[in-house]
C-alpha cells in the first residue's frame, strides 16, 4: 500500500465534497481498490489531536514515506508572508510552513482543485490573506514552492484544477500516478493533467446547436447559447465537463447556468460572471478552438442562416418549435 496525506488550507471544502461522490462504493474504497491508504484526511479520519499530529510528525521525520501529497485550498501566506492567517491547529505551525517541509518529501505532490492550483476565490483583489497556489500563482510560476519544485518523482505540482474538479479528475489522476502511467508530458502548460485539460467544456455542450447558428439566450432561463451574452466561457474553458457529466449526470451549462472557466488561473477576477464583455459589440473572449477572424466571418453567416425553429427556441424556457414535427409551433 502507498500512504496518501491530504491537508487543507484556505478551503471551502468543496474539493472534498466532490471526491466523495467518486466510485459505486465511495471515494475511500476506490482508493484501497488502487492499493492507496488514506493515511490522513482533516475532515474523514478519526485520528485528531494528539493522534492526527504523531502522523504528520512521523511523516515530517522521515518514519512513514509521503507517496501522495494532497493540498485542497489556496496557500495563506499573510501577513506580510509570514503564513499566521492558516496555522494547522495544535501544532503550533503556520500551513504554509508544514505544506513547505512535507511537499519534497512526497513522491507526488497534487494541488486538488483551482485553489490549490493558483490562489483561487482566495486570490481575488484586494487579497488581504496574500493566497497563493502550490507552484502558480494566477498563470505566473513560481507560488510557495517555487518555478523549480519537484517532488521525489521528479514531477512538479500536479494541478487537477477546477472548483470544484470532477471527482473523476481527482482519482484518475492518482490512479494514473498510482499505476506508473503519467509522466511530465502528460501535464499541459499550466501542470493541469491533459487527459481532461485537452477538451473545452463547450464540446459536448447540449446547446451546441444554438451555439452554432449564433442563437443566443438573452436571460437564464432560455434554452439559447450563453456565450454572446450571459458570461459562458465554456469555449475558453478546459475540461471534459460536458462529455463526463457530474453525478451522473449534468453540467453548469446543463443545469442552466454558464461556465465560469473555473479550471483557468485567475477566473476569480470576473468582474460580472453572467455579463460578456464586449468591444463593438464583439466578445472580447473568444473560442480557443479557431482564429478569431473566423469565428467573427462565421458567426455573421450563420446568423444569417439560422432556422425560425433554433431562433425561437433560443429565447423560451422550452421547446416551442418541435423538429421532430416538422418545427411546427406545439
Amino acid at each position: 500500500m502507498t500512504n496518501l496525506l491530504w491537508l487543507q488550507a484556505g478551503s471551502c471544502g468543496g474539493c472534498t465534497m466532490s471526491v466523495l461522490d467518486h466510485g459505486a462504493r465511495g471515494w475511500v474504497r476506490e482508493l484501497q481498490n488502487f492499493g492507496i491508504n488514506l493515511l490522513w484526511h482533516p475532515s474523514l479520519s478519526e485520528e485528531s489531536g494528539e493522534e492526527a499530529i504523531a502522523i504528520l510528525d512521523d511523516v515530517a521525520a522521515g518514519r512513514t514515506p509521503l507517496d501522495f501529497l494532497c493540498i485542497e485550498g489556496s496557500i495563506l501566506r499573510g501577513p506580510n508572508g509570514t503564513g499566521l492567517y492558516n496555522r494547522l491547529a495544535g501544532t503550533g505551525r503556520t500551513m504554509l510552513s508544514w505544506v513547505r517541509e512535507l511537499a519534497p518529501l512526497a513522491d507526488h505532490c497534487i494541488a486538488v482543485g483551482t485553489c490549490a492550483a493558483y490562489g483561487g476565490v482566495h486570490a481575488a483583489q484586494p487579497d488581504p490573506a496574500e493566497a497563493s497556489g502550490l507552484q502558480y500563482e494566477g498563470s505566473i510560476s513560481g507560488g510557495v514552492l517555487g518555478p523549480d519544485f519537484r517532488a521525489r518523482s521528479g514531477l512538479p505540482v500536479i494541478n487537477v484544477a477546477g472548483c470544484a474538479p470532477h471527482p473523476g479528475w481527482i482519482m484518475e489522476t492518482l490512479a494514473a500516478l498510482q499505476m506508473g502511467d503519467f509522466d511530465e508530458s502528460d501535464l499541459d502548460r499550466l501542470g493541469r493533467p491533459k487527459f481532461f485539460a485537452k477538451t473545452l467544456a463547450h464540446h459536448g455542450c447540449e446547446r451546441n446547436e444554438y451555439y452554432e447558428f449564433k442563437a443566443s439566450a438573452e436571460k437564464l432561463s432560455d434554452l439559447g447559447c450563453l456565450m454572446e451574452h450571459l458570461g459562458c466561457k465554456a469555449t475558453q474553458a478546459v475540461g471534459d465537463c460536458n462529455q463526463r457529466s457530474w453525478n451522473g449526470g449534468g453540467s453548469c451549462t446543463h443545469g442552466g447556468f454558464s461556465c465560469v472557466a473555473c479550471t483557468s488561473p485567475a477566473f476569480e477576477q470576473t468582474e460580472d460572471f453572467l455579463k460578456t464583455p464586449k468591444v463593438g459589440g464583439i466578445p472580447v473572449g473568444l473560442p480557443l478552438d479557431m482564429p478569431k477572424a473566423w469565428f467573427v466571418a462565421l458567426a455573421a453567416l450563420s446568423k444569417s442562416a439560422t432556422p425560425d425553429r433554433v431562433r425561437q427556441n433560443a429565447t423560451s424556457d422550452r421547446v416551442v418549435r418541435d423538429p421532430r414535427r416538422g418545427g411546427h409551433d406545439e
